[in-house]
C-alpha cells in the first residue's frame, strides 16, 4: 500500500506542477475535474445512511452549481458564486416541497446536499482565486508544499514517535506527537519559501500564515473522517492507487485553500 501511494505521487506530481505552472484554462480544468469528482465521491457518501439513490435531481444540481462556482472563482466573480449559492437552496427547496409527500426524509438529503455544495466546490474554489492572484504560482505551489509536507511529517512523526491520540474517537490513527511533527514539517517548508521565493513577506506574518495553513490542514482531514464514519466507510473512493479516493486526498487541502487565500489577502 505504501509502495503504491509512492508511485501514484511521482506519476501525478510533473502534471499537477505542470499545471499549476500553466495556470489559467488548464489548471481550471484540473480544479474542475478534482472538484466535481470530489462532489461526487461525497454525494455517493452521504446517500449510504439512509439509503437512497446517489443519482437523483439534487444530486445532478449539486453537479451542475458546483461547475457553475468553480467557474465563477475561475473569473473571479463572488457575486456569480453567491447567486450559484443562492439558486442552489431555491432549487432544491422547490424540490423538496414537491416531494415531501411521498419522502419525509427530504430535508435532510437537502441540508446534506447543500453543505456538499459550499463544502467541495467553495473551499476549493479558493484555490483558484489564489492562482489568479498576484504571486499566484507560488502561493498555490506554498498551499501544496504545507500541505504535503504537513502529511508527510505527521506519518511518520506517528509511526515512530506517537504515543498519545490525537482524537481517537474521529481517526484512531491520528497523534498528538504525529501532528507536531506534520506542524514541523510545514514550518520548514515555509522558510524556505520565505526565503527563496517570497522574501519581500515580512517574518511575522508569514509565519502566521503557515500557522494557520499548517492547522486547517489536519482539520479538514479530520473533518473528512467525520464524513466517511457517517457512510461507514473506509475510502471515499478508489480512483488513486494506495490513496483511495480523491475525496481523501483532497480533504486536507478543501480547509488549508481558503485559509491561505484569506491570509494572503488580508495579511500581506
Amino acid at each position: 500500500m505504501h509502495l503504491k501511494r509512492i508511485i501514484t505521487g511521482l506519476v501525478a506530481l510533473p502534471f499537477l506542477i505542470y499545471l499549476i505552472v500553466q495556470g489559467g484554462l488548464a489548471f481550471f480544468g484540473l480544479v474542475l475535474a478534482a472538484g466535481l469528482l470530489a462532489l461526487w465521491e461525497y454525494l455517493r457518501i452521504v446517500c449510504a445512511v439512509p439509503p437512497r439513490p446517489v443519482l437523483s435531481f439534487l444530486s445532478v444540481l449539486a453537479m451542475i452549481m458546483a461547475a457553475w462556482i468553480l467557474w465563477a472563482a475561475y473569473q473571479p466573480r463572488f457575486d456569480l458564486i453567491i447567486l450559484g449559492l443562492t439558486a442552489n437552496l431555491l432549487l432544491a427547496g422547490i424540490s423538496a416541497i414537491a416531494s415531501y409527500a411521498g419522502d419525509k426524509d427530504v430535508f435532510a438529503a437537502v441540508v446534506k446536499q447543500v453543505t456538499g455544495v459550499v463544502y467541495v466546490p467553495v473551499l476549493l474554489g479558493h484555490i483558484l482565486l489564489l492562482r489568479n492572484g498576484s504571486d499566484g504560482m507560488v502561493w498555490v505551489f506554498l498551499l501544496i508544499g504545507l500541505v504535503f509536507a504537513n502529511d508527510i511529517g505527521a506519518f511518520y512523526a506517528g509511526t515512530f514517535c506517537g504515543k498519545h491520540k490525537l482524537c481517537p474517537s474521529v481517526s484512531p490513527g491520528k497523534t498528538i506527537e504525529g501532528s507536531l511533527g506534520g506542524l514541523i514539517a510545514c514550518f520548514g517548508v515555509g522558510v524556505a519559501f520565505r526565503l527563496y521565493l517570497l522574501p519581500g513577506l515580512p517574518w511575522g506574518w508569514f509565519l502566521l500564515a503557515v500557522l494557520c495553513i499548517a492547522i486547517a490542514g489536519p482539520v479538514g482531514d479530520l473533518f473528512e473522517s467525520i464524513i466517511k464514519r457517517s457512510g461507514n466507510i473506509k475510502d471515499s473512493g478508489s480512483i488513486l492507487p494506495g490513496h483511495g479516493g480523491l475525496l481523501d486526498r483532497i480533504d486536507a487541502l478543501l480547509f488549508a485553500s481558503p485559509v491561505a487565500y484569506y491570509c494572503k489577502t488580508f495579511l500581506f
